[in-house]
């Protein structure tokens, strides 16, 4: 092999052959069929919150896959909804500003039940992309998630989702049985172009531990509790320190638009704080690698999910274009 054989990867990092390839795919899809818990699959660790609430994810991230012959960075994005108020409307701008921004798109659809209006919204996000690039469009790969919620993995909602995405590719998968895994990371790479690394092969995400951590903690307390508080919760950490080679000390606080909120958010006694605390903990102690005394509490702010002085503060702002 000489040097025209060699793919030169940005900002000196390692040379990769002549078909590597890479990209970055944008994961969209409405809310709760499954985006994050197949992007934490794929990487083989946790790095997106999930739960069976719908509109759990709120940020963009990146989660980044790396073999020998590629490297795939999933952009995991809120699921694409009719907004109610401003951290909605925030939500969806992020997921469909992320489409242009990509190589390919993985469209992710829930398998055991047919095509809604959050489907269609999604599938138009996708058909706007092409005039935003002055191209003739992405690739679709589409994933059937939840074949595990049917009988067998043939889908009776497939033809509808086929013909309402029309993508180059499609599969039926389990996000959480591991289904066709493989086969999709292939058939996502397929449609990548050819080029370097954009990420070293040890990296898996651009968030920092920080943010992880109180992505954690909010999916600890939306695990916890019912109702409309989940959707009311912001999470900030304010400390994080090594107090010693094997114990990290980390202070959060919960914010919610309420007073009867934060009552529910401690419990009586403090109880549902503290399973809040103990849920979360260990998610944190499997990230970090170590022990963790985590201390948590519970502020009002009122309507944040309306006000963008708030928003910019929880970290819920619109990615640069």
């Amino acid at each position: 092999m000489d040097d025209s054989d060699l793919v030169v990867a940005p900002s000196g990092a390692e040379e990769v052959g002549p078909d590597h390839r890479s990209g970055f795919v944008a994961v969209v899809g409405r809310p709760n069929v499954g985006k994050s818990t197949l992007i934490n699959a794929c990487l083989g660790q946790k790095i997106a919150i999930v739960s069976e609430k719908p509109q759990t994810t709120r940020n963009r991230l990146l989660g980044i896959f790396t073999r020998p012959d590629a490297q795939v960075v999933f952009i995991d994005t809120p699921g694409i909804h009719v907004p109610l108020h401003k951290l909605g409307q925030v939500m969806v701008e992020t997921a469909v500003r992320a489409i242009p921004d990509a190589d390919a798109v993985l469209c992710v659809a829930d398998a055991s039940q047919p095509p809604d209006n959050e489907d269609a919204l999604v599938a138009d996000a996708i058909r706007r992309a092409p005039a935003d690039l002055g191209s003739n469009g992405l690739p679709v790969v589409l994933a059937l998630n939840k074949i595990d919620l049917l009988p067998s993995s043939d889908s009776p909602h497939a033809a509808a989702y086929l013909a309402l995405f029309q993508p180059a590719a499609w599969l039926p998968i389990s996000a959480t049985r591991g289904d066709n895994q493989d086969r999709l990371l292939d058939l996502v790479i397929a449609h990548l172009p050819r080029g370097p690394r954009y990420f070293p092969e040890d990296e898996v995400t651009d968030q920092q531990t920080r943010f992880i951590v109180a992505e954690l903690v909010r999916e600890a307390a939306m695990r916890r509790l019912r109702q409309e508080v989940p959707y009311a919760l912001a999470v900030v950490v304010e400390e994080f320190k090594e107090r010693s080679r094997d114990m990290t000390y980390i202070s959060a606080t919960i914010f919610v638009e309420r007073a009867s909120q934060k009552g529910i958010v401690i419990g009586q006694g403090g109880q549902t704080l503290k399973e809040i605390g103990q849920m979360a903990r260990v998610e944190v102690e499997k990230l970090i690698g170590s022990r963790v005394f985590l201390e948590l509490w519970v502020k009002v702010r009122p309507k944040w999910r309306k006000k963008e002085e708030d928003l910019r503060q929880f970290g819920y702002t619109l990615p640069k274009s």
